[in-house]
């Protein structure tokens, strides 16, 4: 409980500073898909992706809907992200991370109570994009569930994004 507390008010504390930056540009967006463990589910969703405001750093944030394991997960992240290049290469491997929300909720056998829960933590976030074309690009990430996020622990996640 003291974790999920001071990761609301450090972010919180770090609102003012984003505020004062450039003001951020929405470079691409898109649909995301990929699959979790532990709960074994296929995930949907989508994504923006904001440019600008740092040099080499996007700020991402997403919703995943996370299906299977008789459990519905609904997870919002607040992820930033730092791009790395990479010498004659048109890849784009970046590290990251940020806040997550997950709102989860369990299918009960007949007769029983479902339950719900809600569950704030930290993402930790490695991955790469690949050049599409026309600012169009791929990506692939891993992403980690760290703190008050154990549901869920590992998600494997690409999609395409359409840029400007």
């Amino acid at each position: 409980m003291f974790i999920r507390r001071l990761l609301v008010v450090g972010a919180l504390a770090l609102l003012p500073l984003v505020a004062q930056a450039a003001p951020p540009t929405v470079a691409a967006f898109g649909p995301r898909f990929g699959a979790s463990i532990d709960p074994d589910q296929v995930v949907v969703g989508g994504q923006l992706s904001l440019q600008e405001f740092a040099p080499n750093w996007s700020f991402d944030p997403n919703l995943e809907l996370g299906f299977g394991d008789d459990l519905t997960v609904i997870a919002f992240n607040l992820d930033a992200y730092y791009h790395l290049r990479l010498s004659g290469s048109d890849w784009r491997p970046y590290l990251g991370g940020g806040l997550g929300v997950n709102f989860a909720s369990w299918d009960a056998p007949l007769g029983a109570r479902d339950h719900s829960d809600t569950e704030v933590g930290l993402n930790l976030v490695a991955g790469f994009t690949i050049p599409a074309g026309s600012g169009d690009h791929w990506f692939t990430e891993l992403r980690f569930g760290v703190g008050d996020i154990p549901i869920p622990t590992l998600k494997i996640v690409g999609g395409f994004n359409f840029g400007k």
